[in-house]
């Protein structure tokens, strides 16, 4: 009898400890998106204000070696970024999962593969690479402010109005904040789409002042150039395909993950004309104005009302695809947000509220920081080179390491030491581009100060 009461006796009750919740989770279950939302998002992703620098890339390769190098970062870029999409379906496919591993969870699963070195730093690349991609794009967020704002000063200068550059970012900040409150990758399509829209108008219509008198004969410009002038073109162009940290967001986004990665899905389909729309602003950019392209090509455009246009189509296109690089790293930021406050019940007011102070930062930043973009662009040559170059190659290096096929493991050793060495040049080359500018803008502060000096004294 005593054994059949406690028999009876109700089971103990469980207490649950709640999970914060995880952002890729609620939009692949609830808004999932289509091809065409995806397609857009990449096209945005890619394409920002280093479309208009490329005709300065051209300039430092030259019109023969440049178009043929622009090509094979590409291929490279887009080959990286379908390795990383390779090992996460295979981490998926290992751990029975329900959803792809982001960016910094296929790292981690993949080094814990690994032999005993790697698994016990599986952790670290973890934090690592989450911390380079919201380095990153948190720095994209920082520079637009700053982009955005010197062109519309400059624009309303075209006009005597005079503003100062501070005061247009604060008035910048409200439609900023206003479209960074859009919380899933479904309801911000139309905001990528008017960006795109706006940033392909911009190269349009720069495209109709470099064509519309015909470009000068192919001989009349350089083909090739030196070492030291393809450093400075690699230094541009190779950041120009820094989209990888959008590609697992993206794919698990979507209603269909396999529309992504297939031969004529979102990322080849799209990579093929973010490729195709650099090399025309480059080759066009750098065969109508030679030597004198500006490192924008808005600049080469003069004071014509194509030229306020341009710069406002831009603008907008910057402004509106600000919302899309925020979105990644407030991804990667939320749940430990929500957790560390123990906000479970009210996740969504969580997400706003740490959107507009993350909003807040980046515009704090902009404005305190002088030179914002130097520096930027300094700390980018280590982590945009080290995400879409570095983590991919080694992750197939210890994933694949026990290919069967002699002949097919020495090829993949090969292939990725290559784009290592890659890597690494593009890493050398950006950071000595950004230190040369560094160097160059404070050589020259300092010259006008001690000039400043010299006539107080006098």
């Amino acid at each position: 009898m005593a054994q059949n009461s406690e028999k009876k006796k109700p089971p103990a009750p469980i207490t649950r400890i709640p999970e914060a919740p995880n952002v890729d989770d609620h939009i692949k279950k609830e808004i999932p998106t289509s091809y065409f939302q995806s397609f857009i998002h990449l096209l945005k992703g890619n394409i920002g204000p280093g479309l208009f620098a490329m005709g300065f890339a051209f300039m430092h390769g030259g019109l023969l070696v440049a178009p043929i190098l622009t090509v094979l970062i590409a291929l490279v870029s887009i080959h990286c970024q379908h390795m990383l999409i390779n090992s996460s379906i295979k981490m998926k496919t290992l751990r029975n999962a329900e959803k792809y591993p982001d960016f910094a969870e296929t790292i981690e699963q993949c080094f814990e593969m690994g032999p005993t070195a790697t698994q016990r730093l599986s952790r670290t690349m973890k934090m690592l690479v989450n911390l380079f991609i919201c380095v990153t794009q948190l720095g994209f967020c920082c520079i637009y402010f700053v982009f955005i704002s010197t062109n519309v000063k400059q624009i309303l200068l075209a006009y005597d109005i005079h503003l100062d550059v501070h005061y247009v970012m604060l008035i910048t900040f409200v439609p900023i904040w206003l479209s960074s409150m859009i919380t899933n990758l479904k309801y911000l399509t139309p905001v990528s789409f008017i960006a795109n829209i706006c940033m392909i108008c911009g190269l349009s219509i720069t495209m109709y002042y470099g064509l519309k008198d015909g470009l000068p004969e192919i001989g009349d410009r350089k083909l090739y150039t030196t070492p030291m002038d393809l450093a400075l073109y690699f230094g541009t162009a190779i950041f120009a395909f820094e989209g990888i940290a959008l590609v697992l967001p993206l794919k698990n986004a979507m209603a269909n993950p396999h529309n992504f990665d297939r031969p004529m899905g979102v990322l080849n389909v799209g990579m093929f004309f973010v490729t195709l729309m650099f090399m025309t602003a480059g080759f066009v950019g750098y065969s109508k104005w030679g030597d004198d392209v500006a490192g924008s090509l808005t600049l080469n455009l003069g004071d014509t009302i194509g030229a306020q246009i341009v710069k406002a189509m831009v603008s907008m296109g910057v402004l509106f695809g600000y919302p899309l690089q925020f979105h990644i790293a407030i991804q990667i930021m939320l749940p430990t947000v929500i957790e560390t406050f123990k906000c479970y019940n009210h996740s969504l007011a969580a997400n706003l509220t740490f959107r507009t102070f993350m909003v807040v930062v980046t515009l704090g930043i902009a404005e305190l920081v002088p030179n914002l973009g130097l520096f930027i662009s300094l700390i980018g040559s280590l982590c945009s080179t080290a995400l879409a170059l570095v983590f991919p190659p080694i992750i197939e290096l210890i994933v694949k390491r026990d290919i069967s096929s002699t002949c097919s493991r020495y090829m993949m050793y090969l292939k990725n030491t290559i784009i290592l060495v890659l890597a690494f040049a593009g890493f050398l080359a950006g950071t000595y581009e950004s230190l040369s500018e560094i160097i160059k803008e404070f050589g020259s502060e300092v010259k006008t100060t001690d000039s400043v000096l010299v006539d107080s004294n006098s």
